[in-house]
């Protein structure tokens, strides 16, 4: 098998051919880069038996380890998605589980008989209160005090001569009592 001579590659300092299309030539002032000819280097590659099995078997890793990595992947997202769920039902397990003690203690059966179905012992008296007041009635719960001082601008002179004014114009007196 004989070798032919690659051809020779141009300098870095000789001059390509360049298309005078106004399309391809750079808006700014920069210089255009220097152009590679890709046939004349596609023409210099050489491809022994060898570079052609490598890159075969390159492609066939690839073909054969892209599937498989890809099941991998949805297999570890399952496995973390079940370990997520048995945690979820041990926890729940647990908190069942310490129902379960309660509801082995006499005082907590007796104490929710009471409450939930409203059994009393011979002898006692039960008042149930029903709630049926209006929400809108009921007091609002007060805010938070502060611990910061503020000071309103508060001009109580007006508002006296109108409590006086409004005081001294109505025709009815209420008496006080």
């Amino acid at each position: 098998m004989a070798r032919r001579p690659a051809p020779p590659s141009p300098s870095i300092g000789a001059a390509t051919p360049r298309s005078t299309s106004s399309s391809r030539q750079p808006r700014s002032g920069a210089p255009a880069a220097p152009r590679v000819d890709v046939r004349e280097w596609a023409s210099g590659m050489r491809l022994s038996a060898f570079s052609v099995i490598m890159l075969s078997l390159v492609v066939l890793g690839a073909w054969v380890l892209v599937p498989t990595l890809g099941t991998f992947i949805d297999q570890r997202q399952k496995i973390a998605a079940l370990e997520q769920s048995v945690q979820v039902s041990e926890d729940e397990i647990a908190a069942l589980t310490a129902e379960r003690e309660r509801w082995d203690d006499p005082a907590y059966i007796t104490t929710q008989a009471r409450e939930r179905l409203y059994y009393v012992k011979p002898g006692e008296v039960v008042y149930l209160i029903d709630n049926d007041l209006d929400p809108s009635t009921l007091p609002r719960e007060q805010e938070p005090v502060s611990d910061t001082l503020e000071e309103k601008p508060a001009d109580w002179m007006p508002q006296l001569l109108r409590t006086l004014v409004s005081a001294g114009l109505s025709d009815t007196a209420v008496p006080a009592g």
